[in-house]
């Protein structure tokens, strides 16, 4: 009798007991997206069948193969050096606080063990559920964990066909909504019962009916209220490229910091949601063999922080080889990235957006009466004004704690940027202290 009173105070506490964590969880989505906001940097894997062919997640689509050809590959998945414990551990190591996992991609193969499809990991000769050892990683080490799901598959005829998988060997007569929009909310009653609290459902594919003649209906906000009644501190967010929808969680913007469009994905107003910008550390999303365009330590740092600086966190992608590894140059740049934010995550972690500087060479973040100035541009040097509206405590190099002379008139803040200590420096950071009163 102890034991269960136990468990139930435990429950109520909002304590997880999965897999030996005991995490006090949020109990309401209004408490999830804090959490979510104060987080700041989150990983992105994009892994699939699709890493076997090393030309990126879209490859069924851009090369126009049968789907039923491009099924054999579940054949012969075995990434042996799969290690969910390894993976959590590096993520950790370099400063995320959550991970996002494509738990099914556009190609309609499923990460885990599901009842509704036999394209799935367990019909592999790998036979184990990553997403389940994903999750209990994640819960272990006091990782959130996010599940990317698809609204679009190439495989499934009950799909109805929009403008990608139109090569794949689907008969689009075959089609059928009602049939495949059940699927999909089985699929997601299984991975939000099975595998303990999930921070968020990041769905993709919306754009795939978007020049339909006539609006297609996804019946999303069913789907979303499903998916509050089954977990209500689960975020739900979606990569539309438009303004956000009712039910939504958080917004999601695509290879560019909120209020910039150079990608062309991102041109969506700006909402007052909780703001994420997802990015790929080299030139895909999924493994690609020949993508060795990797962006340097310093352009993941500085993308971090003017992200950061939108207010928004960033979710840097990384596309896990078909053996399983990390690739070698994503580690080497988590480690880096890791070293830096150890150092400097005061200015990053739990701040909302510093509302000066222009966003490209001058960013600011904000935590109470601290305001984190990050000057990105290494040649900047002597006198530097600012805009500000509050009283000025002090001004102080950071980590450092050395005074800046400064002076303060009309409203500008006015100072002298000290000389980088070195070449290449990626950030050096002025923390302004404001006066509460």
């Amino acid at each position: 009798m102890k034991n269960i009173k136990v468990v139930l105070l435990i429950s109520l506490l909002g304590i997880s007991l999965h897999a030996g964590a005991q995490v006090l969880q949020p109990q309401s989505a209004e408490e999830s997206r804090n959490e979510f906001s104060d987080a700041k940097f989150g990983i992105f894997l994009h892994w699939g069948i699709y890493s076997m062919f090393g030309q990126g997640e879209w490859y069924m689509q851009n090369a126009g193969i049968d789907r039923l050809e491009y099924a054999k590959a579940a054949n012969a998945f075995y990434p042996h050096d799969f290690d969910a414990d390894a993976w959590v551990s590096a993520f950790k190591d370099a400063g995320a606080r959550y991970v996002c996992f494509t738990s099914r991609h556009h190609d309609g193969f499923s990460m885990w063990d599901t009842a509704e499809s036999d394209f799935n990991i367990m019909h592999t000769p790998f036979r184990r559920d990553v997403v389940k050892e994903l999750a209990d990683a994640c819960h272990v080490q006091g990782m959130r964990l996010h599940l990317y799901y698809s609204h679009i598959d190439w495989m499934r005829e009950d799909y109805p066909m929009g403008r990608t998988g139109t090569r794949t060997g689907k008969n689009p007569a075959r089609a059928d909504w009602t049939s495949y929009y059940a699927f999909m909310n089985r699929q997601l009653t299984e991975i939000l019962t099975k595998y303990g609290r999930i921070g968020a459902i990041w769905f993709d594919g919306h754009w795939d009916h978007d020049q339909d003649s006539v609006p297609f209906d996804w019946q999303l906000s069913s789907q979303y209220e499903m998916i509050h009644k089954l977990q209500p501190a689960c975020l739900v967010g979606n990569n539309h490229h438009r303004a956000p929808y009712p039910g939504e969680d958080i917004q999601l913007f695509e290879r560019d910091v909120p209020g910039e469009n150079r990608a062309g994905l991102s041109g969506q107003s700006v909402s007052r949601l909780p703001l994420e910008t997802c990015q790929t550390m080299n030139g895909m999303w999924g493994y690609k063999v020949t993508d060795q365009n990797y962006k340097s330590a310093a352009e993941l740092i500085r993308l971090l922080v003017r992200t950061a600086g939108k207010g928004a966190n960033l979710l840097l992608n990384i596309g896990p080889q078909p053996d399983g590894n990390l690739p070698a140059t994503a580690l080497e740049r988590l480690k880096e990235m890791g070293k830096w934010l150890r150092e400097n995550g005061e200015s990053i972690y739990g701040t909302t957006a510093g509302q000066v500087g222009d966003g490209e060479n001058v960013v600011s973040t904000r935590k109470g009466t601290h305001l984190y100035v990050h000057l990105l541009n290494d040649t900047l040097s002597g006198c530097l004004t600012l805009p500000v509206t509050e009283k000025i405590k002090a001004v102080r190099t950071f980590p450092g704690g050395e005074e800046i002379k400064h002076t303060v008139r009309g409203g500008i803040l006015t100072l002298n940027v000290p000389e980088p200590a070195s070449e290449g420096i990626t950030d050096r950071i002025i923390k302004v202290e404001l006066r509460t009163r």
